[in-house]
């Protein structure tokens, strides 16, 4: 399986290979043999020290760690539960993000439909998908990734060297741009066609309510992406 190539919004490549469908599956029966011996565990010291639990007790201290064993983990130990963990696989948002709650939950209650209930379609599913996700992950906007693929890699800073040196931003709003609305602008500099340039520096200023400084509206623009990049960097 190929590696996923993500660039985010503050300039950081996200590489990252999606797990094998074994790696998962493996993953995922070492994690019911942890539920299965956490219940037997229980049933043990239950009958060995002749304890009478209520119903509730046992929905607070026996089924509800097993119900949602997999969610608390995948959003509290970084994408990973124990089987993850072994076969060295994390959960990630699809931009390389940690997994939210609602990413988590999502994921967990469709193994309804990915799991044993519906004779395991979410394997199938994993088959047919370009990066093994199975419908949870599809619906939630998850990938599970190989660990040792997991990594940010910050671009060159040789290519931000001015930022090394006090740089200075002279507009704040420019933090306030989209990676997609940074790259217009880029691309519009590298086609180097001055109405163009002139158009965007124009639309550029009325967007972010600033007064253009420059004389030149290449060198506003210039200053604008350089603005951009020095705030995304603060955050990386």
């Amino acid at each position: 399986m190929a590696a996923k190539n993500i660039v985010t919004g503050q300039y950081v490549r996200i590489e990252q290979t999606p797990g094998s469908v074994g790696e998962r599956m493996l993953a995922q029966l070492m994690d019911w043999v942890i539920q299965a011996a956490y219940i037997a565990l229980n049933i043990f010291l239950i009958d060995q020290l002749k304890l009478s639990p209520g119903v509730l007790t046992i929905i607070l201290v026996v089924v509800l760690p097993v119900l949602f064993y997999c969610p608390l983990c995948e959003l509290f130990a970084g994408g990973q539960t124990f089987g993850k963990w072994v076969m060295k696989l994390r959960v990630v948002m699809a931009d390389g993000s940690k997994p939210s709650l609602s990413a988590c939950m999502l994921r967990w209650l469709m193994m309804i439909v990915d799991g044993p209930l519906l004779a395991y379609c979410g394997v199938i599913v994993m088959l047919v998908s370009r990066h093994n996700q199975r419908f949870g992950d599809l619906a939630a906007g998850t990938l599970v990734v190989k660990l040792r693929s997991y990594h940010k890699i910050q671009v060159s800073l040789d290519e931000y060297d001015y930022l090394t040196r006090n740089y200075r931003p002279s507009y704040p709003q420019a933090a306030d741009l989209s990676l997609e609305q940074v790259d217009v602008i880029t691309r519009t500099l590298e086609g180097d066609v001055p109405e163009r340039i002139s158009a965007l520096a124009q639309k550029v200023q009325s967007v972010l309510h600033v007064t253009k400084r420059e004389t030149i509206d290449e060198f506003f623009l210039r200053r604008i992406v350089r603005d951009y990049q020095y705030y995304a960097l603060e955050e990386v």
